[in-house]
């Protein structure tokens, strides 16, 4: 068996139900492995109408597991389908309305990487989409990165390979510093701007001022700010980045690197990338407690 991607447009719970429910049974009465990664209402619905056989299946909450598109695929996907030697099935929501702007792009394109990561595997991914509630220009999109007649995924890697400009009053650090006083910078920025995960957001930005220097040219600039409900760093180096599933993928035990973008990924609640042969912009977004309010604007030193 091929590894195929098919997409469900559904209607309303009943027709989600009756569109993913037959794949999971189906699955189980061939006895194939089978997870179920779905936002929390979803979750809800098919443990209730599955009942007993909820328990052969792997539910898992894609509104926490997923909350960063990047590591859908390694932390998630990969990682239930790796166990296996054989077929395995997937329902893989990984698009909602719950989904900001923000967080869209990174979606469309785990969506379209899906089918590079998944090549030559014996797998079926089915992924739902509300057509009720969803754009149409997600619902497009979604016709191209899934096994359609208008199935394109390259070109829809590549419309979200999106600028990412840094704000005005950004404090910004450059690796020429040398990395512990970024790391000093980072984690007094993130303890002001109240960050509970303050030594995750350090040690990803670690990751990514290592990368700077040793694939980016030589060197990197570090951004600093908060946005509402996130502090963001973005780091900025001279390297292109060509493997797109750089940080997409599982590392093998006997692999040598590799896995700087991988634990960036597992540790942030959204990484955005845009990469161009003049360079590479990676930014990091780590939600800070819903009450919490922002820091004071910084100037550049």
């Amino acid at each position: 068996m091929a590894f195929a991607h098919p997409v469900l447009f559904y209607r309303g719970a009943a027709d989600y139900l009756a569109g993913t429910v037959p794949f999971i049974r189906s699955a189980l009465a061939a006895g194939e492995p089978v997870a179920a990664v779905v936002p929390t209402a979803h979750l809800q619905l098919l443990r209730d109408e599955l009942g007993p056989d909820a328990g052969s299946v792997w539910l898992v909450d894609m509104s926490v597991a997923g909350r960063n598109p990047g590591n859908i695929i390694p932390g998630v996907m990969r990682a239930f389908a790796d166990k296996h030697d054989g077929p395995v099935r997937i329902v893989g929501e990984s698009v909602w309305p719950g989904r900001t702007a923000v967080e869209y792009p990174a979606c469309a394109q785990h969506e379209a990487l899906v089918n590079y990561a998944f090549a030559g595997l014996d797998a079926t991914i089915l992924c739902p989409y509300d057509a009720e509630n969803l754009t149409h220009d997600v619902l497009d999109d979604a016709r191209r990165t899934h096994h359609t007649t208008e199935y394109e995924p390259d070109l829809v890697v590549e419309k979200y390979n999106q600028r990412l400009d840094v704000p005005a009053d950004a404090l910004t650090l450059t690796t020429h510093a040398g990395f512990p006083p970024i790391r000093r910078s980072v984690a007094d920025f993130a303890t002001r701007a109240g960050l509970e995960r303050v030594d995750d957001m350090v040690l990803a930005v670690d990751e990514l001022t290592a990368n700077s220097v040793r694939h980016g040219g030589g060197a990197g600039t570090v951004f600093l700010w908060s946005e509402p409900g996130s502090v963001v760093c973005q780091v900025e180096d001279h390297g292109h980045l060509t493997n797109q599933l750089a940080g997409r993928v599982p590392a093998s035990v006997t692999q040598f690197g590799g896995r700087g973008l991988l634990l960036v990924n597992h540790l942030a609640d959204l990484v955005r990338i845009h990469t161009t042969p003049k360079g590479t912009a990676v930014r990091v977004y780590f939600k800070l407690p819903p009450t919490t309010p922002l820091p004071a604007a910084h100037t550049n030193s």
